[in-house]
């Protein structure tokens, strides 16, 4: 059953669930619920393909919070980060608990993913990503 204007519950329960901060040339998304589950992976896909049309258009995915992950939201994140690169936008994911990170590992996706130990580095990728696109562009 429909929620709020429209919105189903779990829509309206992940929007509740994530930050948003807006840098210059990207935007931080903190998930802040422990655990990223099956029933919230189409919304969080929708959410991630939003800020393909947004100025920046860059994402740093802040994961520190997540303590386990669903297999259908890991291959979101991989499928989103795909959509992202061909797009010619950077999408690195951080601070991944140690648990997320061996679950991603023993299901081979964590080779397929942009990953960074901390969110200044995941920062530091998507500047040099855009120097490397503005300088390919002057080519």
């Amino acid at each position: 059953m429909g929620g709020i204007l429209g919105f189903s519950r779990s829509f309206i329960q992940l929007v509740m669930e994530v930050k948003t901060n807006t840098k210059e040339k990207f935007h931080v998304i903190e998930v802040t619920a422990p655990h990223l589950s099956a029933n919230m992976t189409e919304e969080f896909c929708n959410l991630l393909q939003q800020h393909l049309q947004d100025t920046p258009r860059n994402i740093v995915l802040n994961l520190k919070d997540v303590k386990i992950i669903d297999e259908e939201a890991a291959e979101c994140l991989v499928q989103s980060q795909q959509k992202f690169y061909e797009s010619g936008a950077s999408f690195v994911i951080c601070e991944l608990h140690k648990d997320v990170e061996r679950f991603l590992d023993e299901m081979n996706l964590l080779e397929l993913m942009n990953v960074t130990p901390t969110e200044s580095e995941a920062g530091d990728i998507v500047q040099m990503e855009e120097i490397e696109r503005e300088l390919l562009d002057e080519e």
